[in-house]
Formats: C-alpha cells, sequence, structure tokens
C-alpha cells in the first residue's frame, strides 16, 4: 500500500472501500470453506463414513491450529492498519517482523505438545477404538506441517492490512486449489486414504507460506522485511496479543466445544453422530467464512479510519458491514433448509449416517439469520482495540451460552438436545453483543476515538 493508496481509505466511498477489499477476501474464505466441504466428501465417499468420523474427531486441534493463526495474524493486521492510518511506516515494518518471529514460536510450542500428547487428547476429544486411528493418522502429518498454515494465514491477513488484497486471495487460493488436486490424487489415484488428504494440507500449505514470505521479501513492496524489524520489541507483541486474544480465545473455546460436543454425541448417538456434526459444521463454515471475508475486508477500513479519527466513517462500514453479513446469512439458512438432503447426500451414501445428519442440520441452523451481525459487531471491536469488549462477545457465545447448553439439554433431551443446545447460544449471544454495541455507541460521535499514541520513534 503506497501513500495514495493508504489515504484512499480514508476518502473514497465506503461501499465501493468495502467491495475492493471484501471480494478478494471472501473469494479466499470461499475457497477455503469449499477445500473443508471437497475434502470431507473425498474422504466420506472415497474412505467411508467412519473416516469421516475420524476427521470430525481432528476438529478441535484443528481449531487450535487456527488460534495460532488469528493470534497473530488478526492482532498484527488490526494493529498495522492502525498505524498506518497515523502515517508511521516503521512501526508497520516493525509489527511485521515481530509477527513473523510470533509465529514462529507458538507454532514451535503447539507442535511439541500436540505431538506429545496426541493419544490422550485424541481419547478426550470423544475418539473411539474405530475413529481413532484415522483421526491419528491425519494428525501426524497436519501437526507438524501447522507452521505453514499459520504464517500463509498470518502474512496473509497483513499483506491485505498492507494494501494488497488481491495478493493476499492469491496465498490463499493457490493454496486451497493445489489442495484439492493433491487430495483427489493421493486419495482416488494412489489409494492414500486419509493420510494422502493430510499429505495433501501440507504440501499445498507450504507453498502458501512461501509464497506469502516472497512478497514481504520484494524490494517494491511498501511494508517489506528488514533486518532491524526481526527485533523483538514488547510494545508491539503486547498489542498484537492483546488485539489478536479476543479470537485466540474464542478458537480455544470453540476447540473446548468442540471436544465437549464430540463427547455429548457419541454418548447420545454414536460414533456416526460425530461424522453428522462434521458434515453439518462444513456447510455452516461456509456461511461462516463468507461473513469472515467480509469482515476481514472491514478490518483496514476500520481500522484505518479509526486511527485517522474519522468517527463518521467508521460507523458508516459497521453498518454497512452488518446488512451485508445479514443478507448473506438468511441466504445460507434458506438453502441449507430447502436443501438438506442434497447437501448430505453429497457427503455419503450411508442411510444412517444421512438420516442422523439431515435432522441434526434442520435443527442446529434454526437461528443461524442472527449470527451475521453477532460475527461483525465481535470483529469489530478487535478491529478499533477494544479488546476487552470483544474478548467478551467472542467467548459468550461459546463459552457462556453453549457449553452449558449442551450439557442441559443433551440430558433433557439426549442427541436432540445437543443439536437444540447450538441455536438457544445462537440466540443468546445476540442478544449480548447488541446490548454491547448499544452501550458503546459513544465511541461513534463527540470526543476521539483514539487517544494520540506516540510513534514507534518515541517507544
Amino acid at each position: 500500500m503506497d501513500t495514495e493508496r493508504s489515504k484512499k481509505l480514508g476518502t473514497e466511498s465506503i461501499g465501493k472501500l468495502l467491495w475492493s477489499y471484501s471480494i478478494p477476501s471472501i473469494i479466499s474464505m470461499v475457497a477455503v470453506a469449499l477445500y473443508n466441504i471437497v475434502d470431507r466428501i473425498f474422504i466420506g465417499q472415497g474412505v467411508g463414513p467412519l473416516a469421516i468420523s475420524g476427521l470430525a474427531l481432528t476438529l478441535p486441534l484443528m481449531t487450535l491450529i487456527t488460534a495460532i493463526g488469528t493470534l497473530v495474524g488478526v492482532g498484527a493486521a488490526s494493529r498495522m492498519s492502525i498505524v498506518l492510518g497515523k502515517g508511521d511506516v516503521e512501526w508497520a515494518r516493525n509489527i511485521l517482523g515481530n509477527a513473523l518471529i510470533l509465529t514462529f514460536i507458538m507454532s514451535a510450542i503447539f507442535i511439541t505438545l500436540a505431538l506429545t500428547y496426541m493419544e490422550e487428547i485424541l481419547v478426550i476429544f470423544g475418539g473411539s477404538e474405530q475413529t481413532i486411528p484415522y483421526a491419528r493418522e491425519f494428525l501426524q502429518l497436519v501437526i507438524p506441517g501447522s507452521l505453514f498454515s499459520n504464517l500463509s494465514f498470518s502474512l496473509s491477513g497483513l499483506m491485505r492490512a498492507s494494501g494488497y488484497p488481491i495478493k493476499s486471495m492469491v496465498v490463499i487460493i493457490s493454496g486451497v486449489v493445489l489442495n484439492v488436486i493433491l487430495a483427489a490424487l493421493f486419495i482416488f489415484v494412489f489409494n492414500m486414504g486419509i493420510r494422502g488428504a493430510a499429505l495433501a494440507t501440507v504440501i499445498s500449505m507450504f507453498m502458501s507460506a512461501l509464497f506469502a514470505i516472497s512478497h514481504f521479501c520484494l524490494p517494491g513492496s511498501y511494508i517489506r522485511f528488514f533486518r532491524r524489524c526481526f527485533k523483538l520489541k514488547f510494545f508491539i507483541i503486547r498489542n498484537i496479543v492483546s488485539i489478536g486474544l479476543a479470537p485466540f480465545l474464542l478458537n480455544v473455546v470453540a476447540s473446548s466445544v468442540n471436544a465437549l460436543l464430540n463427547v455429548s454425541l457419541v454418548t447420545y448417538g454414536g460414533d456416526l453422530a460425530v461424522g453428522a456434526f462434521g458434515i453439518i459444521n462444513s456447510y455452516m463454515l461456509f456461511v461462516v467464512m463468507i461473513v469472515m471475508g467480509l469482515c476481514q475486508g472491514m478490518q483496514p477500513i476500520v481500522g484505518y479510519n479509526y486511527g485517522a479519527e474519522k468517527r463518521g466513517r467508521v460507523k458508516q462500514t459497521l453498518k454497512l458491514t452488518i446488512q451485508v453479513a445479514s443478507i448473506i446469512v438468511v441466504s445460507g439458512f434458506i438453502l441449507g433448509e430447502l436443501l438438506t438432503s442434497q447437501l448430505v447426500r453429497a457427503f455419503t451414501d450411508n442411510e444412517e449416517l444421512m438420516d442422523i445428519t439431515e435432522r441434526g442440520m434442520r435443527i442446529t441452523f434454526a437461528l443461524m439469520p442472527l449470527i451475521g451481525f453477532q460475527i461483525t459487531t465481535a470483529n469489530f471491536f478487535q478491529f478499533i482495540s477494544k479488546a476487552g469488549i470483544a474478548i467478551i462477545l467472542s467467548l459468550s457465545r461459546q463459552l457462556i451460552f453453549l457449553m452449558p447448553a449442551i450439557y442441559i439439554c443433551s440430558r433433557l433431551w439426549g442427541l436432540t438436545g445437543v443439536w437444540m443446545a447450538i441455536p438457544a447460544s445462537d440466540f443468546f449471544s445476540t442478544f449480548v453483543t447488541a446490548l454491547a454495541l448499544w452501550k458503546v455507541r459513544a465511541i461513534f460521535v463527540d470526543k476521539p476515538l483514539l487517544a494520540e499514541q506516540p510513534s514507534l520513534s518515541n517507544k
């Protein structure tokens, strides 16, 4: 993002900016969601229904991988947008270098712990003798390769924040397309089963990470690596972590919720119920990822104008993003309710698995129209550095409402209760989010949004 491109964030039409920044992000997120769907279809059709359950069993650990990527990626990208709004390029470059080092450190810790305690973790997550072998075979490759996934996510976010949304999209899409091609080749041609899907994932994420790193090494890049930017600075790490803590905790809690869901599903519905949730979650993730792509497009606009203290543009951006997000989730809800059988049949022809999945999908999608507002608003608070509110809103749906709902409803209504817990948490978390936004409505008027902070040179 050169100086003129940066200034456009504070002057151009909000609608035009949101469109130009969101479309590449949405395409990237849709590509990732489609990969997850296609990957499960390949495994379900090419390996079997229990393999789908085994893959669903890995979801809590895969969510923890995402947690690391969001902690660094969202935190660093949000902070970079704000400091670029202040015109401090040197600060932005130091954020880039510190984000890279932090990604390596956190990935190394995760990989070591996950590989050491994999068997115990899978048992806690609801694994059985039938599903653990599939999960183990997948994770033995994917966990070490999570470093590349985290690098790809973190750096693509920084590319977008520094004014390269198209390149950011290419990083993600290139990895997804390669992943799908390799997965089909390894599963159906070389008969490598679920290990083939894992190998395809690692190779594709390595290529995406390599492409992202190369961008920040090019002399023509506005924000790029310099030797001095790799020196860890406490206040930069603190800023990254404080902003990224909300999505990080959300993913950590989501991992715990997924584990509780798996245990409850196995208890009240058996191994196939875990596979059913894997299918349901694939479609739900597809809708949510579109909204997340929209929010990623909102991030540099909100961050820049927040840093530049342009209150009206911040409010306008949030309002428009909520409207578009609501249209997306309502459309997803309608399609999910009307085409339930067709969506499920794409994954499996096992009648028992299909019956469980269709019933679960109709219940879990009941209040999907509400989540567009909830997701957008929670992300908005992250982007303006209100970490405390963002953390509360991010945790409310999963920790405060969903986990207790799973525990109570499953004991009252069995498997049906497990499904009912999801729309119940959607309702209550949306109410809390609306209340939080109303409480802080003063940030859009009167006093400046952000107190002046010293530049990097004064730190």
